[in-house]
């Protein structure tokens, strides 16, 4: 944050400021020491944090305060107001924290806290037991591997990590990957998740480029591709999901593209150098975030997809409708009720025979969970690995997160798998939690983010089917609010900038789950 006080709002905490005009429950955003100050009462305690979220620098004034925590209105990561912690997901690192003062009436923010070196910290949260395992093995350095090896040895754990991953780019920020660095907007020293630094301070041993070719779960190994193998007290698997590739006939010379990992966003980043013109062949979240990519790299751009509209599924009609014209607006051509039956150097020819001219082709049509190993392995499968409340599969000791993973909802009272990178992060939270003992049931709320251009939605909850889709405000405004009911019950809010009511709406669902499992409990007694 720049020390320049001209970017700087609210009153001068170090001068101190009456202890009323902070309601109990409430924020005030000032500043302290040439930096943004978040002031935040709760009870009798007033807490000071930096204001602006470690992910993506969201104001967090801006968010929402749930006892001595704050949230993120932007992509809702949560954090400490005591420590600076970040307690979820999506944001890793901590937030500054300052000293506060009260006296005469007033309270004073007096100079910023040195956090405690992270091994302290670890020392002083560790509770080891004889029921913790010496070493766990992580197979994946996605969102949730990545996520899993971060909070054991924030939660205490002083035993050996070793996260397993094929892709020599991980663990990356994925969701950029589609948007802002593909669209030329983003560094790509913004896209580590941490400096390899970080994991060697950790003591976290990163095998990259390495593939995990068979697990022994009586004998608790893991075998690598290079004749390698790792003994595990614990295992995670994590290892996402995969791009579906087309079974159509690829040319030779064609540029064909598949968006998953840093290397592949880096290929479609040279293709385009040298394209005018691109089609995209999808209507998903990851197709069309490629499309206003590219638009923003002057490309044309087509999208085929065989739906009436995109993303009608996930958003319904009416957002379906207001994404598909953001897109038109910025000059996407859409060719809809159509697939691609030949790609050719120069073009794409769809199923009514129309050719299109093309230079290089996306295609982005979803993904199938990577479950060889736990097919292999012998694991409950359900279009992804059966998992229990806490994350562990069908054999002890051995636990799923992510993308691949299928878990019963307390929100939706079904089994659900979700591709989002934030659940993602908060399973691999949850997990490692669960490897060290805690027994409390993952019960987040999903949430996920989309941006098209300068109009970003949120969305919480999830919602397979639903029979009412009630809309509030106007997407065309840029300000609506969409609630997609099943019964009596929301299931799933979409909003377009109001990411307070995001946040309520999330913390509407947690309240109703909690409800939910005190009334089992009570009739189960």
């Amino acid at each position: 944050m720049s020390s320049d006080t001209t970017q700087l709002s609210g009153p001068d905490l170090t001068l101190g400021v009456g202890i009323d005009d902070v309601a109990d429950g409430s924020m005030l955003l000032g500043h302290a020491g040439g930096e943004s100050v978040l002031l935040a009462r709760h009870g009798g305690e007033m807490f000071a944090i930096s204001s602006t979220c470690t992910h993506y620098g969201g104001p967090l004034a801006e968010g929402l305060l749930v006892g001595d925590t704050v949230r993120c209105p932007w992509h809702h990561a949560c954090f400490s107001l005591r420590t600076g912690a970040p307690i979820r997901p999506p944001a890793l690192n901590d937030v500054p924290c300052w000293r506060v003062e009260q006296r005469d009436g007033k309270v004073f923010v007096t100079g910023k806290i040195e956090p405690p070196p992270a091994r302290a910290r670890q020392a002083a949260t560790s509770a080891a037991t004889a029921r913790i395992p010496e070493s766990i093995v992580i197979l994946g350095a996605g969102a949730a591997g990545n996520s899993a090896a971060e909070t054991l040895r924030r939660e205490g754990f002083d035993g050996r990590v070793t996260v397993i991953d094929p892709d020599e780019g991980a663990p990356c920020d994925r969701p950029n990957l589609s948007k802002d660095y593909l669209a030329g907007n983003a560094p790509e020293d913004w896209i580590p998740l941490h400096p390899r630094s970080y994991y060697e301070e950790q003591r976290i041993e990163l095998l990259l480029g390495r593939r995990a070719t068979a697990i022994d779960a009586r004998a608790k190994r893991v075998s690598l591709d290079d004749g390698s193998a790792h003994s595990f007290g614990a295992l995670v698997i994590a290892t996402g999901a995969e791009p579906v590739r087309l079974p159509i006939s690829v040319g030779e010379g064609a540029r064909m593209h598949y968006l998953r990992s840093l290397a592949d966003s880096r290929s479609i980043i040279q293709s385009a150098g040298g394209s005018r013109r691109a089609v995209v062949l999808g209507a998903s979240f990851i197709g069309l975030e490629v499309a206003a990519s590219l638009r923003a790299r002057d490309l044309e751009v087509h999208v085929v997809a065989p739906e009436s509209r995109p993303l009608e599924r996930v958003m319904g009609a009416r957002l379906g409708d207001f994404i598909r014209s953001v897109h038109e607006e910025h000059g996407v051509h859409f060719h809809l009720g159509r697939t691609a039956r030949e790609i050719a150097a120069e073009s794409v020819t769809l199923d009514d025979g129309q050719r299109l001219a093309a230079d290089m082709v996306v295609a982005g049509v979803g993904v199938r969970p990577n479950v060889a190993l736990a097919e292999q392995l012998g694991l409950a499968l359900d279009r992804g690995v059966l998992v229990n409340e806490r994350l562990e599969t069908s054999f002890p000791g051995i636990y799923a997160a992510g993308d691949l993973a299928r878990w019963p909802d307390p929100h939706t009272g079904d089994r659900i798998r979700v591709e989002h990178w934030v659940v993602a992060e908060r399973q691999g939270q949850a997990v490692a939690r669960s490897i060290l003992g805690d027994t409390s049931r993952f019960d987040a709320v999903p949430f996920f983010w989309s941006q098209h251009y300068d109009v970003v939605i949120a969305y919480v909850g999830h919602a397979e089917r639903w029979d009412t889709e009630a809309v509030d405000g106007d997407p065309a405004v840029r300000d609506c609010r969409v609630s997609y009911r099943r019964g009596d019950r929301e299931l799933a809010v979409a909003t377009i900038f109001r990411d307070r009511e995001s946040l309520e709406a999330e913390l509407a669902m947690e309240a109703r789950a909690a409800r939910d499992a005190h009334h089992i409990a009570l009739n189960s007694s």
